[in-house]
């Protein structure tokens, strides 16, 4: 009865997961609508935050600027020839201008403004539209540091400073800026949905870290992991990156950085008393979510963790909150770092934070706060100020002593959330207990 039962729920759940999906037409209108919103609303604060009134970009097919890719409407699944973008603030309170010196019209979201039959030359005619504004500052996506905002290859930026006059060329500067805000900042209408994201993952995961995936003695890590990439598919999603499942347990084994992120074994057998790891994220209406849990095995007679176990997750959930609350408008990442560091040292923590913008992609464009073999702070990445209306993924881990194990353990958590400017709430939640997996005997 106790299986039939779950298994009603389990199904229940997947449902609920799938009812929240919207097909590929109702999200391709949403997209474009979150587009319209974010090039009126968002990207002209950006623009004059940052002092720019020109930013071109262009794309040839299949090599896509990541930032243009951004932009491009729901039905485009890449650039088409050789797509130039120009986007014009024009200043006092106007609209942005949106033209596409390309073959074709990007949609309903940017103009066509070239005629090959009347200019065959693509590049004069780009010249042509520039001259006509006499921009003051014109933006190209080159950055030395930040790999998202540097999509304008060698050969575009050669041809494009060769055909601007001395007078314009003069004008030209990196977008660096321009595009990490573009990127890490958060619409109205895409906080809607976020958390819609969240609480899908969540789902999938509470159903991974159960008895309807799991039989203690049986299922291995690996079984987990190509269930959650077959579910993702199954509600008609995308994953970007492989999801790992790992554990840790009463053994002699040393926990060990670079094994936890990069050479976890693929079969492991779970078994009563382990402690199991998920890194997982899914990818939806352009943007995505990467969350980590544990679940912990019942050995026969247990009904709950060992105490050890759930005092060492509200360490985690206490370093969490060191770090949230460390969240300041114009504060970098380095700095956020460092001070959370430091107070939870003082309070007997032992933390390592790697937390992450998160958006457009999984890893995405804003202020890096420590990475979890630089925990002195990363150069350039980590200076980067926080702005308001950013999402992260709170990506971290605290080390436990485990007497009963005699071994320390890493709680390693990580939650998806959106700062405000004033404060940051998770988008469905956190993890404060651990998933429970019943063996037969301790059912």
């Amino acid at each position: 009865m106790k299986k039939t039962l779950f298994l009603l729920l389990t199904l229940v759940g997947f449902s609920v997961q799938a009812s929240s999906v919207l097909s590929m037409k109702e999200r391709s209108v949403l997209i474009d609508k979150i587009l319209e919103q974010r090039f009126s609303d968002v990207l002209p604060h950006i623009m004059e935050r940052e002092g720019i009134d020109m930013w071109v970009l262009m794309s040839r097919e299949y090599n896509e600027d990541p930032v243009l890719k951004t932009m491009l409407p729901s039905t485009w699944i890449s650039a088409r020839r050789h797509t130039m973008l120009v986007i014009y603030n024009p200043g006092n309170g106007q609209p942005l201008e949106r033209l596409a010196v390309a073959r074709y019209a990007v949609g309903t979201l940017f103009k066509k403004a070239w005629d090959k039959e009347a200019q065959p030359d693509q590049w004069g005619a780009l010249k042509h539209i520039i001259e006509a504004r006499n921009p003051s500052k014109i933006a190209i996506n080159t950055s030395d540091a930040f790999a998202l905002a540097d999509g304008m290859t060698s050969t575009e930026h050669q041809k494009f400073m060769a055909v601007l006059p001395e007078k314009l060329a003069s004008r030209v500067v990196s977008g660096e800026r321009l595009s990490i805000g573009w990127l890490e900042t958060r619409s109205d209408l895409e906080m809607q949905y976020y958390p819609v994201l969240a609480q899908i993952g969540h789902s999938l995961i509470a159903t991974a870290f159960s008895n309807e995936v799991i039989t203690p003695n049986v299922t291995t890590t690996d079984d987990v992991v190509w269930w959650l990439r077959d579910q993702t598919r199954a509600l008609g999603l995308t994953n970007w990156f492989h999801p790992t499942v790992s554990i840790q347990r009463q053994d002699n084994e040393v926990f060990d950085q670079i094994r936890a992120f990069s050479k976890r074994p693929g079969e492991n057998i779970i078994r009563p008393g382990d402690l199991i790891h998920v890194d997982f994220g899914i990818t939806y209406l352009r943007l995505n979510t990467d969350q980590q849990q544990h679940a912990y095995v019942l050995k026969p007679g247990e009904k709950d963790a060992p105490a050890s176990l759930n005092n060492a997750l509200k360490a985690g959930n206490q370093l969490q909150d060191i770090l949230t609350n460390n969240f300041k408008v114009g504060r970098t990442g380095n700095t956020i770092l460092s001070r959370s560091r430091e107070q939870a040292i003082e309070q007997g923590i032992s933390p390592a934070i790697y937390t992450h913008p998160l958006g457009f992609h999984g890893h995405a464009a804003g202020p890096t706060i420590g990475m979890w073999d630089a925990q002195e702070g990363v150069p350039v990445q980590g200076d980067y100020p926080m702005f308001a209306k950013t999402a992260y993924s709170i990506e971290l881990n605290a080390a436990s002593f485990i007497e009963e194990w005699n071994k320390e353990i890493r709680i390693m958590l990580e939650e998806d959330a959106f700062f405000d400017g004033e404060q940051v709430t998770y988008l469905d939640g956190r993890q404060t207990e651990f998933h429970l997996i019943y063996s037969n005997e301790s059912q």
